[in-house]
């Protein structure tokens, strides 16, 4: 059905594309990406796609209007070239914290980004650990939606941590259907920290609702990391509960505005985020672990290429 596939990148994570096509074994797509004075997008293809079963890897992490302004222009430039199907691989998806009305008077942004992302001419989209499921829902195009969560456990089996010294934390309420999947394959025992909102730009963490965590292992999981105010409030109540040792966990390391600055003062014994966001692979951090996710991106593109199952891939 497509004569070839191909792999361009846009500049968002340069790296993560490389490295996506070295699993694949094939080079990426020559496209050329600058900016005029004015710091409007300019895009060029340097090579014939026609016919071709394209992949836009371009994550729309910070700085996220000209990330998605950058995808939207890529997937345009390729519906003018004609090729046959065209895939925006986003393993960051931002404004994914919009994604319904939580009060009167305000947008529902997810959607309207998935709407432009349709109208610029995806046929399909292929992400990771988007922060609320139900968004793939706001897509009239096919959505394979990807877990990292096997990557990061992998990591964390890899340091052999006593089941009856493991802790595994969902730092709120809203995280603890993703804690009970990393609780199955890392076994320990489940604690939650008690989240409520202070006011509408600061949250308090106070209590630790599960089992006893005096003298053990913690391991906080969450979905991404941005300010790390959400984080740090629960290292601090894992802390004063006595745990022995502390480490923090995310698909994405965005750590905007004082995120490195508190998780610095946290003192964690790590940190561990995968390679989703640029920025998480070469900022100042202490104790930083980056996973790579390629490999699991790769697969899933062969595997949307051939038309075969990507759901298979967490059976």
């Amino acid at each position: 059905m497509y004569e070839r596939l191909t792999i361009l990148s846009g500049r968002s994570n340069p790296a993560l594309s490389a490295e996506i096509a070295d699993f694949l074994g094939i080079g990426l797509g020559h496209v050329d990406t600058s900016n005029f004075p004015d710091g409007e997008i300019s895009v060029k293809l340097n090579q014939n796609i026609r016919g071709c079963d394209v992949f836009i890897c371009q994550a729309t992490s910070p700085p996220v209007n000209d990330n998605l302004m950058e995808l939207l222009i890529l997937i345009d430039a390729c519906r003018r070239a004609s090729a046959a199907r065209i895939t925006a691989v986003i393993p960051y998806f931002g404004y994914a914290r919009q994604d319904r009305k939580d009060s009167g008077r305000v947008p529902i942004t997810s959607k309207l980004v998935a709407n432009l992302i349709v109208q610029a001419g995806a046929h399909r989209v292929l992400t990771m650990d988007l922060h609320a499921a139900q968004i793939q829902g706001f897509f009239d195009v096919p959505v394979d939606h990807l877990y990292a969560a096997p990557i990061l456990d992998r990591h964390f089996k890899s340091l052999a941590i006593p089941q009856d010294e493991l802790v595994i934390v969902s730092p709120d309420e809203g995280s603890i259907k993703r804690t009970l999947h990393h609780q199955e394959n890392l076994g320990g025992q489940l604690a939650i920290v008690d989240k409520r909102r202070a006011n509408p730009l600061e949250t308090r963490q106070a209590n630790l609702i599960g089992g006893s965590i005096e003298g053990k292992t913690a391991l906080i999981f969450d979905d991404m990391i941005t300010t790390a105010g959400s984080i740090c409030g629960a290292v601090r109540v894992v802390r004063e509960h006595g745990a022995r040792r502390i480490y923090v966990s995310a698909t994405h390391g965005v750590f905007c505005g004082p995120a490195v600055q508190k998780l610095n003062e946290a003192g964690v014994d790590g940190i561990v985020v995968c390679n989703t966001c640029r920025d998480a692979c070469s900022t100042s951090l202490r104790n930083l672990t980056t996973v790579s996710v390629a490999p699991l991106l790769g697969e899933a593109i062969r595997r949307v290429h051939r038309n075969e199952s990507v759901s298979h891939l967490f059976d």
